[in-house]
């Protein structure tokens, strides 16, 4: 393997990692903490989430390709490999799954959540994903912590 596929392997994972982080954790609550619009806010948020999500795709696919064709079917012997499947599977859940439900009951209870009603289903859903997001990032730790080993 060549030293750029080894470089591109480790920036994939850093790109992914530290977006997760800095969306979730900084932008989004940077988001709803100074917009003063909780719609806005959402909707700008949903667009940085989806953007994450699939440069979370992306870097996946190609980490996916680098392990196996460094190790072959070795690989599969790597707690890094199965850190990646993992994240690319609560990626995909999330962005594919639960995403678009909360998508819906947020366009539902728009008029509700002006008039200061709050949908529990809508709370339920989003607490979902948020948990998902916080999953995804704590194994992203563990994935670089495997890379910085290695």
């Amino acid at each position: 393997m060549s030293r750029l596929a080894d470089y591109l392997y480790a920036v994939a994972i850093m790109l992914w990692v530290g977006a997760l982080w800095a969306i979730g954790f900084i932008s989004a609550p940077v988001l709803f903490l100074h917009t003063g619009n909780v719609v806005l806010a959402g909707t700008l948020a949903g667009y940085q989430f989806a953007i994450v999500a699939w440069l979370g795709m992306g870097c996946a696919v190609y980490t996916l390709l680098f392990l196996f064709f460094r190790e072959g079917l070795q690989a599969f012997k790597q707690a890094a490999l199965w850190l990646v499947v993992i994240m690319l599977l609560l990626t995909i859940a999330g962005h594919f799954g639960v995403t678009p439900i909360v998508e819906r009951l947020r366009m539902e209870s728009a008029r509700e959540l002006v008039q200061g009603v709050v949908s529990s289903r809508f709370q339920t859903w989003h607490g979902i994903a948020s948990v998902l997001w916080l999953l995804e990032s704590i194994l992203g730790v563990a994935l670089v912590t495997q890379v910085v080993k290695r």
